[in-house]
């Protein structure tokens, strides 16, 4: 299949597909006369970028897992790539533990601001004066 089906069947833009070919996340056949023809193979590595990406990764860390032949967590062969993929998500995970407590920590912040507020918008509308 050509660049635009490729495209049509991810919903992924021709400009990222490209891309994700120049960081060597895919590795399209080229015909004699330099046209790109894409595989199944593709389309299912495309899905795969697209979930890691998804999930916070970027394409430097998205390559060691596609490039060792597992592109998904239930592979038959993603043994040869446990190591590399376990420190990843590992260390995903523990960023976004960071993010979820940073975030947790912001949302009590404006709970107590909306707290405050409301309250000196009660008063001033003739409310509890205490």
């Amino acid at each position: 299949m050509k660049i635009g089906e490729l495209s049509s069947k991810t919903g992924v833009s021709i400009r990222s597909i490209r891309y994700y070919e120049e960081k060597k996340l895919i590795d399209p056949k080229r015909l004699e006369n330099g046209y790109r023809i894409y595989s199944e193979k593709d389309v299912e590595r495309i899905k795969a970028v697209q979930l890691f990406l998804e999930l916070g990764l970027n394409t430097d860390e998205i390559f060691p897992i596609i490039s060792c032949g597992s592109s998904h967590p239930v592979d038959s062969n993603s043994s040869n790539c446990a190591s590399t993929a376990l420190s990843l998500y590992k260390e995903k995970l523990e960023k976004t533990r960071e993010q979820i407590n940073k975030l947790q920590k912001v949302e009590r912040e404006l709970e107590s601001f909306i707290n405050f507020w409301t309250n000196v918008e009660t008063q001033g509308k003739g409310g509890d004066t205490k």
